[in-house]
């Protein structure tokens, strides 16, 4: 259209000011046209794994009643809007930073929650919220924050992305090219935000903590109380505007007694709400009584600038149910709990505890933080609220009614957890039978998984708050479904490690010695998960011991597994397979198929790993049987892998010995397989097997696709690398290596192999790292050079001794044979 307006001047007579106004139109419409028709596909939300991934929105709900705040409002407009961003020397945009500091519950997190929500159409990759506690003496560690934003990006943490640097770098791949909003509230100090500040200039902060934080690239604004005319409009929006301009001179008294400060005048204007019959004068005669201030919760070293007045008058006015919850709820260690909690602290139905609870927040003294990743509602105390609310406790309300308040929560988690954690990994809480439907079975995994996500935090500070109360059968149970959460998603780890240790120890305390035992098996899987295999094997070889001892087969042919798949791990492949070879025998007869079936799978890894594939293969079928019968998917897939793998090196035992037809045929059975397992885990969302199975396939070495083979490679190391999975980032290399040395790139081969063997000694991997040394030496010596494959695989030599691995010996010395003719 816009280019027959433009065309149509030369055949319309028309005034030259009506031409020029045509003119401008037009091209203003092909600028709006081709706007509206540009590939947005290289939106970062499209970047995300799977088409049903949304933008996370963290962001907390505005109170109804904010008020006071337009001269900020306006000023935090004219920020946003570019013309205060700062800039780098070279004239490069930097990241907007605000940071909004002040006394404690002037209103910075509210200003920062009420702008936040204004802003949102700025930032359609999604706001990301966290509470650093920073004013209770208790901040949150940054590695504990990035984990979580990470993960609401979508980033799949499958294996120990290792410490704040690594996780800092992913926070950095992560955010770039994307427009998001990030709220950091109650800071502590610089420190405590600097690594948690984005790169992109795309992105905004919004940091609130009680002093300065001298952070560069920052516009900083100190938040100050109310004035009177502020506060009494804040007041008046709470209690009523009729009621406010019928006694103007007592509500100016009582933001005065409040010293301005938006909470406690919050407090009070909610009080008012709730008792019609209540003058303002009666409440302003309540805040002259400064005995009952709150003493210890100063803003000032003056008395008048406290708010326990405020505080107390809004206790005084709950019913005696309602202070009672609150005292209770001021006990617990947790962050934010949900609603049901309410109900275990007053030995109460669900719903009546939820009722009691929005009383509180009607009165101001508890406050809603949000709906979590499952889409339920949470619930906090104000810091200054829970530290009232225990000084308002009796002195032995906490070893009587309070503690058993506490252990009535503890209950109610421990069954939600070890409900979750059976649905994620029922394998995991006995023998395992058939399982239901595959449909229900992954929607309930999902949901297990959400779950875990929403309730980490809280269930971390309980597992602990039950260590601290000597609460030592509810932190083994809670603290052991909490592991099994942790294992099923290999997540979490400094959690799940910190976690196992306290269920080791209330073991101990408990004096139950299969309790003991399968303590030592989650400190085991935690810690072999994490490269700590000689106490990983010493963990199970203990609880081998307590489980022979108690007669308990199912849980002693566990250990047995755990001490064979640790064994493996580290390279004694003779030692692991006699103990993955009983462990199969010990569960066939338990009659239970599933760690049959499971165990066999890491058998034929091992065999594979001893080059006797046709044991391999014959292992992973009669696996893959079970699994398909009981319709279980995930398993399923995992062996198809495996399988595809067996199969993959049979076409090149094959090809090596000229049968070139067999070898294709077995090459193309093998990406049938490995096509088959990546697609069902794609279908789940698991990015960490979907890059397993991505190089397996790189490694099948199938002459005619080697370019598609190092692409897959390339691939599943991109997705390790956002996965933080730097053992296998290492892998991935070594089969990079792989790839080049088949296609006769020797020197990229060399390079390949040399990175993977510092990785993989720098990770403590012996065993992974002679690996690497044995294919190091045996491209050198296809490519004629002896004297560098003597050199590296003698390095292997030496470390296959040491590890007492006679297969890896066997082929490093007739390689050595070979290189010294």
């Amino acid at each position: 259209m816009a280019s027959i307006l433009a065309t149509s001047l030369d055949a319309v007579e028309l005034p030259t000011a009506a031409k020029i106004g045509i003119t401008v139109f037009a091209g203003l419409l092909v600028g709006l046209l081709t706007w509206a028709t540009a590939d947005r596909r290289h939106s970062p939300a499209a970047a995300l794994a799977g088409a049903s991934w949304r933008p996370p929105d963290q962001w907390p709900p505005v109170p109804a009643h904010f008020t006071g705040r337009g001269e900020s409002l306006a000023e935090l407009r004219e920020v946003f809007g570019g013309r205060r961003r700062p800039r780098d020397p070279d004239g490069a945009a930097s990241p907007l930073v605000v940071s909004l500091y002040g006394r404690g519950g002037v209103g910075k997190s509210v200003l920062m929650t009420r702008f936040g929500h204004e802003v949102a159409g700025r930032f359609p990759d999604g706001r990301l919220y966290a509470d650093l506690r920073g004013a209770v003496g208790a901040p949150v560690p940054p590695e504990e924050v990035l984990t979580g934003f990470l993960r609401a990006l979508g980033v799949r943490l499958t294996t120990d992305p290792g410490g704040l640097e690594e996780l800092r770098k992913l926070w950095l791949t992560w955010t770039k090219g994307r427009r998001i909003l990030i709220g950091l509230d109650n800071a502590e100090g610089g420190d405590q935000v600097k690594d948690l500040i984005p790169a992109e200039p795309g992105c905004a902060v919004m940091i609130t903590s009680r002093r300065p934080l001298f952070l560069l690239n920052t516009y900083d604004k100190q938040l100050s109380v109310f004035g009177e005319a502020q506060g009494v409009e804040l007041l008046a929006r709470l209690a009523g505007g009729e009621r406010v301009a019928a006694d103007l001179e007592s509500a100016r008294e009582i933001v005065h007694m409040c010293d301005g400060l938006p909470l406690a005048i919050s407090i009070c204007g909610g009080r008012l709400a709730t008792r019609p019959n209540w003058s303002l004068g009666e409440l302003a005669g309540r805040l002259r009584d400064e005995r009952r201030r709150l003493d210890q919760l100063e803003l000032a070293p003056s008395l008048d600038k406290s708010v326990r007045a405020s505080l107390q008058l809004s206790y005084d006015a709950c019913t005696g149910l309602q202070r009672r919850l609150l005292r209770a709820f001021s006990l617990l260690t947790a962050p934010d709990v949900p609603g049901w909690v309410a109900g275990e602290l007053l030995a109460t139905s669900e719903l009546d505890g939820t009722d009691q609870l929005e009383a509180l927040i009607d009165a101001q003294l508890a406050e809603c933080s949000g709906v979590d990743f499952a889409g339920t509602m949470r619930y906090r105390l104000h810091d200054l609220v829970r530290i009232f609310a225990r000084e308002a406790a009796a002195p032995d309300e906490a070893d009587g009614p309070g503690r058993a308040a506490v252990e009535r929560v503890l209950a109610g988690y421990r069954r939600r957890a070890e409900a979750a954690a059976m649905a994620r990994w029922p394998q995991d809480w006995g023998r395992s039978g058939r399982r239901g439907d595959p449909a229900t079975t992954e929607r309930a995994e999902v949901s297990a998984a959400d779950w875990l996500n929403a309730e980490r935090l809280t269930l971390v500070a309980l597992v602990n708050q039950a260590r601290s109360m000597e609460m030592w059968e509810a932190a083994w149970g809670l603290g052991r479904a909490f592991c099994s959460l942790c294992h099923s998603l290999r997540a979490y780890w400094a959690d799940w490690r910190a976690v196992a240790e306290i269920v080791y120890e209330a073991a101990g305390h408990l004096g139950d010695r299969r309790a003991l035992g399968i303590a030592l098996l989650d400190r085991a899987a935690v810690a072999g998960g994490q490269g700590s295999r000689q106490d990983a094997c010493r963990d199970a070889e203990r609880a081998l011991e307590i489980f022979t001892g108690l007669g308990e087969r199912w849980w002693a042919a566990r250990a047995m597994r755990t001490v064979g798949m640790t064994l493996f791990s580290d390279g004694a492949l003779d030692r692991g397979q006699e103990h993955l070879t009983d462990a199969v025998a010990a569960f066939k007869d338990e009659g239970d198929r599933w760690w049959a079936a499971r165990t066999q799978r890491n058998l034929a890894e091992l065999r594979l790993a001893q080059r006797r594939t046709e044991e391999a293969r014959a292992l992973l079928e009669e696996a893959l049987e079970v699994f398909e019968r009981d319709r279980n998917r995930y398993s399923e897939a995992q062996t198809l892998r495996a399988y595809g793998e067996v199969l993959g090196a049979t076409a090149r035992s094959l090809h090596d010995r000229g049968e070139v037809r067999a070898a294709q045929e077995y090459f193309a059975r093998a990406g049938f397989s490995l096509d088959r397992a990546a697609e069902m885990f794609r279908a789940r969302g698991e990015e960490w097997e979907v890059a397993r199975c991505l190089r397996a396939a790189g490694e099948v070495g199938n002459p005619a696709n080697r370019l598609t083979e190092l692409s897959h490679v390339r691939q599943a190391a991109d997705l390790l690398v956002k996965l933080g999975d730097s053992w296998g980032v290492a892998r991935t290399e070594l089969s990079a290596g792989r790839v080049h040395a088949r296609a006769g790139r020797t020197r990229e081969a060399a390079e390949a192999f040399e990175h993977a063997a510092r990785a993989f000694e720098e990770l403590g991997d012996r065993w992974w790292m002679a690996r690497c040394l044995r294919h190091l030496g045996e491209a050198h010596l296809e490519a004629g050079d002896r004297q560098a494959a003597v050199e590296a695989l003698t390095r292997a030599q030496d470390v296959y001794r040491g590890l007492g691995n006679r297969s890896g010996m066997g082929r490093t010395l007739e390689l050595l044979r070979r290189a010294r003719e």
